[in-house]
């Protein structure tokens, strides 16, 4: 169905507050794939490990998320259509490992495909410390809202994805592996969707077994970066853009790609080697060189 431009764009998001802790940080990077070994690389270590525990930059995305607004009936979104399409971030201080934090969301345009086609949504969160007021990240998303185009908008000025290089190798690669219970741990950091662990759900939805949730892989891909390019140093991670092009499978290996495209940027896609499958497209990184 059309929805109301008006109506969306204009939609009332109160600001969220959450206090979370060093085990909610440490839990998040469980949650996307950290730790698998024994004995633990110091790379790994970090992240898990009360003493000089680091936060990942990539939970930034998942903290003070607010309520689920879209679910509203009035909203006329059909969340059976719903997919989450690009995912972009850009830190501005390092993520503290506890505290307080204030997000506040804005609606920032809705793009028209058509009829057939249907339509975009771009969010943003800004993320603060509560006690200091320290703009610490900016979140923003894109939802692909397969059943309510032709509502009478524009599709231009949609931002473009960015191009990953065809016409030469990679300048480097890695491997990450992820655990089977993965969307399991990964839950607990608050996305509860049935898809990611009931089966019956999962196969009602299309798929033969419940499938990752896409900001595990993103947060999968985070780690990769800040090893090819951060020298494992979480703070040195600037920004973090991709396209979710296709679905994972916890327990799947993911193989991330990387090309230098100028001092501190760099384009890059996550493939699963099992199915040799592209899953994370048209990726920018930003990083202190």
């Amino acid at each position: 169905m059309a929805l109301d431009y008006e109506l969306i764009k204009n939609w009332p998001l109160p600001e969220a507050r959450q206090q979370y802790t060093e085990r909610d940080t440490i839990l998040y990077a469980l949650g996307v794939g950290a730790a698998t070994t024994n004995l633990l690389a110091p790379e790994d270590l970090q992240l898990v490990y009360e003493k000089g525990l680091k936060a990942l930059p990539t939970f930034a995305t998942i903290l003070a998320s607010g309520e689920f607004w879209m679910s509203r009936p009035e909203t006329g979104i059909d969340l059976r259509k719903v997919l989450h399409g690009e995912q972009f971030l850009r830190i501005h201080q390092p993520l503290p490992v506890s505290g307080t934090v204030i997000g506040r969301d804005t609606i920032d345009e809705i793009y028209d495909k058509g009829e057939a086609k249907g339509a975009v949504l771009y969010m943003s969160r800004r993320l603060y410390d509560a006690d200091s007021g320290a703009h610490l990240a900016t979140s923003s998303w894109s939802t692909f809202m397969r059943g309510n185009g032709g509502f009478g908008g524009t599709a231009e000025g949609q931002p473009k994805p960015h191009p990953v290089p065809d016409d030469r190798p990679c300048d480097f690669e890695t491997d990450l592996i992820s655990r089977p219970e993965q969307a399991v741990i990964y839950r607990l950091s608050g996305d509860l969707n049935p898809l990611h662990i009931d089966p019956q759900f999962a196969g009602k939805a299309g798929f033969d077994k419940p499938i990752l949730h896409g900001m595990s892989s993103y947060g999968m891909a985070g780690r990769a970066l800040i090893k090819l390019l951060c020298n494992n140093d979480p703070h040195r991670l600037r920004a973090l853009n991709l396209r979710f092009a296709a679905p994972m499978y916890p327990g799947e290996t993911l193989r991330t790609e990387v090309w230098l495209e100028a001092e501190g940027q760099a384009a890059f896609r996550v493939r699963a080697m099992e199915r040799d499958i592209v899953i994370l497209n048209n990726g920018y990184v930003e990083f202190d060189s």
